[in-house]
C-alpha cells in the first residue's frame, strides 16, 4: 500500500479525482467529513446510548457520545503526530499538498464515528440482535438466507452496521453521507466479510466490517485506496494503516476512562487509581496529586498523564512499524505491542470484575436483551407479513410506528430483516424502552 493512494479524497459518485493541492484550505474535504458526522442523526443518538453504565442516573458517566468525542480528540493527536513524521519520510506528499493536519482530520473523524453503528444497551445490544436470529424466533429464517447473510445476522456487528449507516444509498440519497474514502478506510477496523469467521489470528480477522448488503460499496472503497487483499477465497483485505490509530485511540480511552468512571461511581476503590495508573506514567508530582481535595480531581490528573503516556507509546510503535503496517504483516493492535501491555491488562481486568460485571450493569443488560428481542420480533413479523399479503390489524398498526425509510419495498428477506435491524440499532436506550412499552401495552 502507498500513502498517496491511501489518502484519497474521493467520495461516492465522483467522476474526477480530487487533488489535495486544489482543496480549499479553509474547509478541507477531510474537515467536511467531520462536520457531516457531527450533524448526522445517527451520531446524535449516541448521546443516549450506553458506554459502560447503562442508563446511569449520574451525570458524569460517559455515554457513547462523550466517549466518541474523547476518542476523536485522542485520535486527532495520534494522526497529527504520526503525520508530521510521515511527511518528512515521504516528501512527495508535501508536494501534493498534504499536511500533518490531514492525518489528524482523517483519524479524528474515523474515531468520532467508530461507534456510530452500535445498538442501544452497549455491546450486549449486538449480542441480543445476534441471539434473536441464532436461538430466538429469528432462527426460523435461517433456511431462507444464504450462509453469509445468516452469519451477518447471528454475529450482528456494530462495525458493519456503522459502514452501512455511512454508505447506504436510500431514495434521493446516493452513497450515504458521502465521506472521503480515506476516512472510510480508516474506519474499517475489520475489512472482511462475516465468513469465514476468524480464519487466522491476525487482528483484521477478529470481527467483520461490512454486511453483504454493502459489499459493492466496500469493494469500491478498498480498491480505490489500494488496500492489500488478504484472501482470494473470500472478501478480505488488510487494514488501512490509519485504522490502527483509530483502534489505539479507542483502546486508550476505554481502558483509562472506563476505569475512571468506575472509581467516580464508587465501584472501584480510589486506592487502585494511584497503584495502577502510576505504572503507566514516568513522573507523577505526588505533592500536586495529594494537594487535590476531591477524588474526581485526583483521578482526572492521573487519567490525563496516563493517556498522554499511551499516546506517546502508540505513536512510537506505529512509526517503528510503518513498513509492516503498509504491507499487512503487523498482526496485532498497537497497544498489544506496547511496553505497558501487562499494566493495561491489569486495569482492564479490574474494570471487568468491578464494572462490567456489576449488578447494575448486568440487570440493565438483561432488560436490554428482552427489549431488543421483542422489538425485532414485532417489526420483522409485521414487515414480512405485509410483503406476503398476510398483515393482521396489529401488523398494520405496528407499521404505522415504523418510519417510511425502513419500509422500502424489497423482495429480499435479508434486506427486509436488515432494515429492521438498522431501525432498532439506531434507537437510543431511552427510545428503545419507550417503544417497547408501547408495543407491550405498558403505556402508564
Amino acid at each position: 500500500m502507498n500513502w498517496e493512494q491511501l489518502l484519497s479524497l474521493k467520495r461516492f459518485g465522483d467522476t474526477q479525482k480530487r487533488e489535495r493541492i486544489a482543496q480549499d484550505e479553509t474547509r478541507l474535504g477531510f474537515d467536511v467529513d467531520f462536520d457531516r458526522i457531527i450533524f448526522s442523526s445517527a451520531f446524535r443518538s449516541l448521546q443516549d446510548k450506553t458506554q459502560v453504565i447503562p442508563l446511569s442516573e449520574t451525570d458524569f458517566v460517559h455515554t457513547r457520545l462523550t466517549h466518541s468525542l474523547e476518542v476523536s480528540v485522542v485520535g486527532r493527536t495520534l494522526g497529527r503526530r504520526v503525520g508530521k513524521e510521515l511527511l518528512e519520510r515521504h516528501p512527495n506528499l508535501q508536494k501534493l499538498g498534504y499536511t500533518f493536519n490531514d492525518f489528524g482530520a482523517i483519524v479524528g473523524t474515523a474515531s468520532l464515528m467508530h461507534d456510530i453503528g452500535n445498538p442501544p444497551f452497549g455491546h450486549s445490544g449486538e449480542k441480543a440482535i445476534g441471539e434473536y436470529f441464532k436461538s430466538g424466533n429469528g432462527s426460523k429464517y435461517k433456511d431462507q438466507l444464504t450462509e453469509k447473510e445468516y452469519q451477518d445476522l447471528i454475529d450482528f456487528e456494530g462495525n458493519a452496521n456503522g459502514f452501512k449507516i455511512l454508505t447506504e444509498t436510500r431514495e434521493g440519497i446516493s452513497g450515504g453521507l458521502r465521506l472521503s474514502y480515506a476516512t472510510l478506510g480508516a474506519f474499517l477496523k475489520y475489512p472482511k466479510e462475516s465468513l469465514p469467521k476468524k480464519p487466522t489470528n491476525h487482528i483484521v480477522d477478529k470481527k467483520y466490517g461490512f454486511f453483504q448488503s454493502e459489499k459493492k460499496e466496500f469493494l469500491d472503497v478498498v480498491k480505490d485506496l489500494g488496500m492489500k487483499q488478504k484472501s482470494t477465497s473470500s472478501v478480505s483485505f488488510y487494514r488501512h494503516p490509519l485504522a490502527y490509530l483509530v483502534e489505539a485511540a479507542d483502546d486508550i480511552c476505554y481502558t483509562i476512562i472506563d476505569f475512571e468512571d468506575g472509581i467516580n461511581l464508587g465501584l472501584i476503590d480510589e486506592s487502585y487509581t494511584l497503584e495502577y495508573m502510576s505504572k503507566l506514567v514516568k513522573n507523577i508530582d505526588r505533592d500536586k496529586y495529594y494537594a487535590l481535595k476531591h477524588t474526581t480531581d485526583r483521578t482526572a490528573y492521573l487519567r490525563a498523564l496516563a493517556i498522554g503516556s499511551l499516546i506517546d507509546e502508540a505513536v512510537t510503535i506505529f512509526l517503528e512499524n510503518e513498513e509492516a503496517l503498509l504491507n499487512g504483516t503487523f498482526e496485532k493492535s498497537l497497544l498489544d505491542k506496547c511496553k505497558y501491555e501487562a499494566q493495561i491488562n491489569d486495569i482492564i481486568k479490574i474494570s471487568v470484575d468491578k464494572i462490567y460485571r456489576s449488578k447494575e450493569v448486568v440487570e440493565k443488560e438483561v432488560a436490554g436483551y428482552r427489549i431488543i428481542a421483542d422489538l425485532l420480533d414485532v417489526f420483522v413479523t409485521a414487515l414480512n407479513n405485509k410483503f406476503d399479503g398476510n398483515s393482521s390489524n396489529f401488523d398494520k398498526l405496528v407499521l404505522n410506528l415504523l418510519p417510511q425509510e425502513y419500509q422500502t419495498e424489497t423482495a429480499s428477506l435479508y434486506d427486509r430483516i436488515l432494515q429492521i435491524c438498522s431501525y432498532v440499532s439506531r434507537m437510543s436506550d431511552s427510545y428503545a424502552i419507550r417503544m417497547h412499552k408501547k408495543l407491550t401495552g405498558n403505556i402508564i
